[in-house]
């Protein structure tokens, strides 16, 4: 029971060069849309759709630098996993807001 805290999986827990590559993409994916959004040189679609891939990129970037997330053997319940939870959220958000569009356009109708 005292050695409970002892024990120590093995496992794929980065180098200090991959923190350093992920947190050097972090900024830069940060920078770019910060960039755009203070110097509105582009149009507004192009610009949103820039900050939305950057945000893809970085999210993507999180889950493999920092959480690990490979497609390893050891690896691939947590893959798995995180994207039930996507599915989940995904349809959650998006059915919400299917019910309240629905709800306003048949308030409005009437």
């Amino acid at each position: 029971m005292a050695n409970a805290h002892d024990t120590h999986h093995e496992g794929n827990h980065g180098s200090v060069k991959s923190y350093m590559i992920g947190f050097i993409l972090s900024i830069i994916l940060t920078a770019i849309p910060f960039g755009l959004a203070m110097s509105p040189s582009l149009p507004k679609n192009l610009t949103v759709l820039i900050i939305v891939a950057m945000a893809v990129i970085q999210v993507v970037v999180h889950l493999v630098y920092f959480l690990h997330m490979d497609r390893s053997k050891e690896q691939r319940n947590n893959v798995w996993t995180f994207l039930f939870t996507t599915l989940v959220i995904a349809l959650l958000v998006g059915l919400s807001l299917w019910i309240m569009f629905s709800i306003h356009f048949e308030m409005l109708a009437k």
